[in-house]
């Protein structure tokens, strides 16, 4: 494992090295261990989208595990003003130790890690969010001690975090649905990978797809650069994909509730929903960070 640029590049048993390594990362930070693993290692943080979890999450795992976490937005740099992405990556390689970009298009990451010669880190792209489905796995691993045998739904649009979650959740062994609208369906290159798992079901269908679901996913309707579809979206979306306690009621009892966030309460999910599970979804939220430290350890240090 030389990058972390899409869940898809990944085995099982590497999602669950990564796993295990942040349970460990995490068990220490909770008992005042340090793990300065990562002292005098740089990270350039490209940030071409805005953010809250992944800038905090990476800017705090950087100086738990002792290294430098550098602040790059897109405005600050020349791939800004036009600067091919080969050419920054080229500098950017004798300067620091890492990169760590949130961008639009998948192959902005993919070139990065062609033409450079450190460890990249896909921090999302409108493709995938392989960091926060990290987390996820971790964060259902916590409350569901395993994943063999259980029910992963995930209820919305067909987006970078339906991609992820359908090739994490189908790579550890959980059974995977999904319910979308039509147009709306995640990615053909994802929908391909899961055509070889019997266990995967995609439908336009909520309650179909939330049955006897033991994990409930969503997210927002509209992501970030879809912002003028946003009405359209809402129109095709509103009163039926979003986890409420009709969804709930056919889901299994114990069902946990996850969301990326931010959210849109009243959208994509209930405020009751919400606030019920609340634990669930903050503790993914927080195992952000320990995801996150894994993968820097596993790609950064000597």
């Amino acid at each position: 494992m030389k990058h972390l640029l899409k869940l898809l590049d990944l085995t099982k048993e590497e999602i669950i090295e990564l796993l295990d390594l942040a349970d460990k990362l995490k068990y220490e930070s909770k008992n005042g261990i340090e793990h300065p693993i990562l002292k005098g290692k740089t990270l350039g943080m490209i940030f071409q989208k805005s953010s809250t979890r992944t800038r905090v999450s990476f800017e705090t795992g950087m100086y738990q595990l002792g290294g430098y976490p550098l602040f790059l937005s897109s405005n600050d740099l020349q791939i800004g003003r036009g600067e091919p992405v080969q050419d920054t990556a080229r500098v950017l390689s004798r300067y620091i130790d890492g990169i760590m970009i949130r961008t639009f298009e998948q192959k902005e990451v993919e070139d990065l890690a062609e033409y450079g010669s450190i460890p990249i880190i896909n921090g999302l792209t409108d493709f995938c969010h392989p960091c926060q489905v990290l987390a996820d796995l971790q964060t259902i691993r916590e409350y569901k001690t395993g994943f063999d045998g259980l029910k992963m739904c995930y209820i919305g649009d067909g987006n970078n975090m339906a991609n992820s979650l359908i090739v994490g959740g189908l790579k550890v062994g959980m059974k995977v649905s999904v319910a979308c609208p039509e147009e709306y369906e995640p990615a053909k290159e994802v929908l391909d990978f899961a055509k070889q798992y019997d266990c995967f079901e995609l439908t336009t269908d909520p309650k179909q797809a939330a049955k006897d679901a033991d994990i409930l996913f969503t997210d927002v309707w509209a992501s970030m650069g879809q912002e003028e579809e946003s009405v359209k979206r809402r129109t095709v979306f509103q009163g039926v994909y979003q986890i409420n306690d009709e969804i709930m009621a056919v889901a299994k009892p114990d069902a946990m509730v996850q969301h990326c966030l931010p959210a849109h309460r009243g959208e994509e999910i209930t405020e009751a929903v919400l606030e019920a599970h609340a634990n669930e979804i903050f503790d993914e939220a927080e195992n952000r960070l320990h995801a996150q430290k894994a993968v820097l350890v596993k790609l950064m240090a000597d």
